[in-house]
């Protein structure tokens, strides 16, 4: 008979669990016992810690030493210098050296390198020859091999007194000052500065040591010690932003769109933006704290300049202050009388490694951005539309009366998802074989309609050796190593977990293979791949992550990339679906953690928000920030992840987010059940309608991301990216831009009976409800309803549309067009579409159609755009059997089609984007040309 196990739990000041255990001798079944309370005693406290957020579990910079040791040097703290500068290799390469103490020990290497397109990459190391303890980690796999051939190589350098100066391209130039070390870009025929690094001499680099007898290095946090067996090694620096009148960029925050000070005159205890992916349930709407992904790119736009770009390809943790107005006045540093923003970077380890992004225009940043990280993958057709999720559909019975219900209330949906409770106890790639016996026929069932299904995989791997994952990870050494050289064991979902070393190519390769239908028994062609928890997650880790001081893959420490971690393994997914199809399907993978680059692999999502109003509202700056740093596939779970959404919410977050790239509803196991025919029959009209918009409108999306993966430029965008000269939007993060032609305002407010709309100037608006046109340049309160928000389209472009109500988007394949014109003021208006076969990478050997729509003189023309040398081809029978034109005033009592020379009448037709509204526009009806074809329409 086992002995009683006495168990007392007890929390300190820290609010740190501690836990007393008196058993008896038979302590095998009282270790059976501990293990299982220990599991569900994690859970639980993780669990019951997401009811809110709690600051105190996360270290902020007075409890993280190099950012505490960052913030407070002054200004002019460095006093290095530059020497031997010479052109080497095509770079400009010098010796950073302490004048005072002139010992060439404590040397730095600093070099610069010019490539096409005016981007500058400047890289700080310690000096080889000095034989420091081992190599500071480089961050690879991020900038793109094909970036290395735009290399300028340089020939010479021009020296003015203490400076050095390298030609960029286009007026501007680098400049090098050697002494009191500094570096910028300016123009050369003003003078004028566009960034500049340096020049508040903030700079600092603490180098890698040797352990010796007395040194004191450990930190401690909580209950967790890390042994930093290599001392202090941080980074931080000053960049300013000339001209700039905000800054924008490093997410993931919720937070504006436009960056608050976080330093400086009158800004009490305001923490930095930080950058450590993290694990946070319930995080808050308007904090600088950092969530699941990071992206060290910042942008600043300005009226005076335009828009530059400051990139750090850096692993580790950063904290990044923008530091308010008047923070340097008593320094006496000289610089030119430009308006700036100034802020200052930080980081636990690396090296510098960064570009300097010269612009001038939006576009430009973005586009320079995308040639050094890569652009958006081209995501399959069906992804564009609208996914249905939640923790957890049960079983088959479910997701087949789920399915069922949609096709019930004429609502189309695209793809299913399954949470962690499909698996068998939390084994990724396996099925609960009681809730889910006949897998295949269930995504076959789907497939029947056109519609997918996801499930999820995460990085933790439960530690049982009767799982095949785990035994091949831990015979082949293929998990991240605790500080002692064994198998970090963690605490997740399943309860002891190792985590999979994603660092090493061979281990990827090995991961990607999981994904065949032998390895992932039960998976058919239309299954896909959602990544969560892999910031990582570690509930039971320091900051519920994994240890700074675990080791990877090259004797690499965890704290040196724990930001690009989550990238990795999402790499490692998405090429595992390309295997898995010979190279010949896109894959869809979504992920939570996310860092430069990523967006090659896949799409991303805000991660747990809460059913409130403001993470409505937040939501919108945090998928435009993520598309200004690259990742242009995003969303928000519709109706927040946590909580119960009140009605009015739950269809205002509806009608926002079928304007937002990535369009998901999901929910929390312990929320109401919440699909969209719930709520009475009026709001499963509205939810219906905000959902049918989203597939009309799915061609002039699928163009758009056709152009986010050709040149990196988003496809929701701040309204500055458009309309750079127009102050009124530069710090506007309630409304949005989708491509270059709608204008979606949200509506933030319980009960709003109006909303300020700004339409920004120079263009008429056109009412995409009623056809009414408005002048743009003011702010103006309009009416609203619960049926829809304000919508807008710009002057000057054409949509394209599919107007026909289908379930899904394969059932819209052959479904033909409708043309939205929306004419400017000289009655001329331009847009394009983009159609391929929505799944396969044939369109990069030019199996696509690609056509722009010309508008002016009454005559509208179809160019074709699609590259001549292409090996292979797309053929559409897509007709267009609508054209509508709003604006435009002349009297047309026909049209001529040529060639064919075929006439058609045109009428007041009507302009409909959603059931039981109808306004009327001047419509052709039924030209009946082919979406492929040249022709031109005549108005008679």
């Amino acid at each position: 008979m086992g002995q009683i196990l006495l168990i007392s739990l007890k929390t300190d000041t820290n609010n740190d669990l501690s836990i007393t255990i008196k058993g008896g001798r038979n302590m095998s079944s009282s270790s059976i016992v501990l293990h299982h309370f220990l599991f569900l005693l994690l859970i639980v406290c993780h669990l019951t810690s997401v009811s809110s957020w709690k600051k105190d579990e996360f270290r902020n910079c007075n409890q993280t030493p190099f950012c505490k040791r960052a913030r407070s040097r002054k200004p002019q703290h460095c006093k290095l210098i530059a020497t031997d500068v010479r052109i080497e290799d095509g770079e400009l390469t010098a010796k950073l050296m302490n004048p005072q103490e002139n010992l060439d020990e404590n040397s730095l290497i600093i070099s610069l390198s010019v490539y096409q397109n005016g981007i500058l990459r400047m890289k700080i190391d310690e000096d080889p020859v000095q034989n420091p303890p081992k190599k500071r980690f480089q961050v690879p796999d991020v900038v793109l091999p094909e970036f290395q051939s735009k290399k300028l190589w340089l020939q010479r350098y021009t020296k003015d007194g203490d400076s050095f100066s390298v030609y960029l391209f286009d007026g501007y130039e680098a400049v090098v000052k050697s002494d009191s070390f500094e570096v910028f870009v300016r123009e050369q025929s003003s003078g004028k500065r566009v960034l500049s690094f340096n020049s508040h001499g903030l700079f600092d680099f603490e180098q890698l040591r040797v352990k010796k007898e007395g040194d004191e290095w450990e930190e401690r946090f909580r209950s967790h010690t890390d042994s930093r067996p290599y001392g202090p090694q941080s980074i931080s620096f000053d960049v300013s932003f000339y001209g700039a009148d905000f800054v924008y960029g490093i997410p993931e925050h919720a937070t504006s769109l436009a960056l608050k000070p976080t330093n400086g005159p009158g800004i009490e205890e305001s923490e930095p933006y930080r950058l450590f992916n993290l694990d946070v349930f319930e995080y808050l709407h308007e904090s600088p704290f950092g969530l699941y992904g990071s992206i060290p790119l910042m942008l600043s736009h300005g009226k005076s300049h335009g828009t530059s770009g400051f990139f750090w390809l850096n692993a580790a943790e950063m904290q990044i202050d923008v530091l308010g107005s008047g923070w340097d006045a008593e320094s006496s540093i000289l610089l030119p009388d430009q308006k700036r923003i100034d802020t200052l970077w930080m980081s636990e380890a690396g090296i510098v490694d960064a570009f300097f992004f010269i612009g001038p225009k939006p576009k430009d940043v973005v586009k320079q951005y995308a040639s050094v990280t890569g652009t958006s993958a081209m995501p399959q057709l069906f992804a564009t539309g609208y996914h249905q999720c939640r923790w957890n559909y049960r079983d088959e019975e479910d997701v087949k009366n789920v399915d069922s219900k949609f096709d019930e209330h004429d609502i189309p949906y695209d793809v299913l998802w399954l949470d962690i409770e499909h698996t068998d106890g939390k084994r990724y790639f396996t099925w609960d074989k009681a809730l889910f016996p006949n897998p295949e026929e269930m995504q076959k069932d789907l497939a029947s309609r056109g519609r997918r299904m996801v499930t999820i995989v995460d990085p933790h791997i439960k530690r049982d050796d009767n799982y095949h994952i785990h035994k091949e990870a831990s015979k082949n050494g293929y998990y991240v190593k605790d500080a002692t050289g064994k198998d970090f064991d963690g605490w997740c979902w399943p309860g002891s977990s190792s985590y999979i070393d994603m660092v090493n190519p061979e281990i990827r390769s090995w991961w990607a293979d999981k994904f065949s239908y032998t390895e992932y028994v039960g998976s058919t062609p239309s299954l896909y791949i959602w990544n969560d928890m892999n910031e990582p997650s570690v509930f039971n880790g320091p900051e519920v992550t994994m240890p700074r001081d675990a080791l990877h893959y090259g004797n690499v420490e965890h704290r040196e990339l724990h930001n690009a971690y989550g990238y990795y393994f999402h790499m490692a997914t998405s090429e595992g679906l390309v295997k898995r199809e010979g190279g010949k399907d896109r894959p869809f993978v979504l992920s939570r953690a996310f860092f430069p680059g990523t967006q090659r692999y896949g799409t991303v999502w805000t991660g747990d928000n809460i059913a409130e109003w403001e993470h409505l509202r937040v939501s919108v700056p945090m998928i435009l920030t993520l598309g200004l740093t690259g990742i242009t596939f995003s969303g928000a779970d519709v109706g927040g992840f946590f909580g119960n959404p009140e009605t009015e919410l739950l269809v205002r977050w509806y009608q926002v987010a079928a304007y937002l790239p990535f369009f998901r509803g999901h929910a929390h196991h312990d929320t109401k059940r919440r699909e969209p025919w719930l709520f009475g029959e009026h709001n499963t009209e509205l939810i219906r309608d905000a959902i049918r918009v989203r597939y009309t409108f799915l061609p002039y999306f699928y163009t758009l991301f056709r152009e986010a993966n050709m040149t990196g430029v988003p496809v929701a965008r701040p309204l500055w990216m458009e309309f750079p000269y127009d102050e009124a939007t530069f710090n506007n993060d309630e409304a949005f831009m989708v491509g270059n032609a709608l204008l979606v305002q949200g509506v933030y407010t319980r009960g709003a009976k109006d909303v300020t709309v700004y339409l920004p100037r120079d263009h008429t608006w056109y009412d995409l409800k009623t056809g009414t046109a408005y002048k743009g340049g003011h702010a103006q309160k309009m009416e609203v309803t619960d049926a829809d928000i304000p919508v807008f389209q710009r002057s000057g472009t054409i949509i394209p549309r599919k107007d026909r109500f289908r379930r899904s988007t394969l059932q819209m394949e052959n479904d033909p067009y409708t043309l939205v014109i929306a004419v400017d003021s000289s009655g001329a208006a331009e847009g394009e579409v983009y159609i391929d076969d929505g799944k396969s990478y044939e369109f990069k050997q030019g199996a696509y159609i690609h056509r722009r729509f010309i508008f002016s003189d009454g005559k509208l023309t179809s160019v074709n755009l699609a590259a001549a040398s292409s090996t292979s081809s797309f053929v559409s029978d897509c007709t267009i059997e609508r054209i509508i034109l709003l604006g435009y005033s002349s009297k047309t009592k026909s049209v001529r089609i040529e060639p064919s020379n075929h006439a058609t009448d045109v009428e007041l037709g009507p302009l409909q984007i959603r059931s039981g509204v109808r306004s009327s526009a001047l419509t052709i009806r039924k030209p009946n040309v082919r979406i492929s074809d040249d022709w031109t329409i005549r108005l008679l």
